[in-house]
């Protein structure tokens, strides 16, 4: 008995789910981090069947007959199960079968791949960004040089033209040197460094949700949904109203430009508590979505969205959201998108607490 104890104990603190499924697949066992992983307690789930708890999106039904019938284990990876409110979840699962009185029972260990999958994916977009960063700023200092050559010579040819007429052609030369280092510098992002206070991001949002409505009127709907616990973060207030603001605005324009009569942008914040954001985990984040009804981002581009010059409009500089992305690693951030037709999702996940 006390050796079932000692098992159980240590069933019970692992922090990989345990699942034990008799052989008519009906649940024996779930460990704590079971339970927290289906967000489903064991007293209620003991005695129904496995398809109570998940069910795949794939058919795997005969693999788990067989492993309860003849004792077959397996193993899958990286599968979609179904909860039963809807959600879903990506899980690698094995499947042990153990001969009992009975007849076969299966032990089940399952880890829950959406996180490792998605803090590997911000970490891959972290080092991709300070790579491109580096890129560019090479890319500036090789251009900016030249274009200083050229303005000067442009200057003094200006200079010495006998002409009065012929400084149109100068002057030409000049406006689009500068307009060439100005786009360089847009590139660059900001260049000053942020400067860290208090700041209550419902008021960081509310200014751009006056700028947004005064420039779009009436024709989209501007929908707060505002999470009022969030304390104070710490955080460059102007360049955080920068950060939204240029994400909002491409909302904004995409649903302009699609003709939509029903458009809408939605301003949701929550807390995230004990998240783990690229490799660093943090007690308590700051997540603030921007969502619209628009006709979504072409999947090409979903990739590639967050580098500089990359739009999908005829009119974007494809500036807007590279310099906001700059700005949330600034704030040790990060910023994720989601699309699909009818519903875009851009993501801010930014520390309350900024560390140096």
């Amino acid at each position: 008995m006390a050796s079932l104890d000692n098992h159980k104990l240590l069933l019970d603190n692992l922090t990989t789910a345990v699942i034990q499924l008799n052989s008519e697949l009906a649940l024996t066992y779930l460990n704590p981090a079971a339970e927290m992983l289906f967000a489903c307690g064991a007293n209620r789930a003991i005695g129904h069947s496995l398809s109570d708890l998940f069910v795949e999106s794939d058919d795997t039904d005969n693999a788990w007959q067989q492993a309860a019938r003849e004792g077959h284990p397996f193993t899958k990876r990286e599968t979609r199960v179904i909860l039963p409110n809807g959600n879903q979840m990506i899980v690698d699962y094995t499947v042990n079968p153990i001969l009992t009185p009975g007849g076969y029972s299966l032990v089940v260990e399952l880890q829950a791949r959406d996180r490792l999958l998605r803090i590997s994916k911000e970490e891959e977009l972290v080092a991709q960004q300070e790579t491109l960063r580096t890129l560019v700023r090479g890319m500036a200092h090789e251009i900016k040089n030249p274009l200083g050559g050229i303005r000067g010579a442009a200057q003094l040819l200006e200079r010495a033209l006998p002409e009065e007429s012929l400084k149109d052609y100068t002057e030409v030369i000049i406006s689009e040197a500068d307009r060439l280092r100005n786009l360089v510098d847009r590139m660059l992002g900001p260049r000053k460094v942020p400067d860290f206070s208090a700041v209550n991001i419902h008021k960081v949002l509310e200014h751009v949700f006056a700028l947004i409505s005064a420039e779009t009127g009436p024709k989209i709907k501007l929908i707060r949904d505002y999470d009022p616990s969030l304390p104070d973060m710490t955080g460059d207030q102007e360049q955080l109203i920068q950060a939204i603001l240029n994400i909002v605005r491409n909302a904004m324009q995409a649903l302009q430009e699609s003709g939509m009569e029903n458009g809408r942008i939605t301003f949701r914040t929550r807390a995230k508590r004990q998240f783990t954001l690229g490799s660093e985990r943090h007690r308590l984040l700051c997540q603030v979505d921007i969502i619209d009804n628009g006709p979504g981002i072409p999947k090409e581009l979903m990739e590639t969205i967050f580098y500089p010059l990359v739009t999908g409009r005829a009119s974007g500089t494809g500036l807007g959201l590279s310099i906001a992305q700059t700005i949330m690693h600034q704030h040790h951030g990060l910023i994720e998108c989601k699309s699909k037709p009818g519903k875009t999702v851009f993501r801010l996940m930014i520390p309350l607490e900024h560390k140096k």
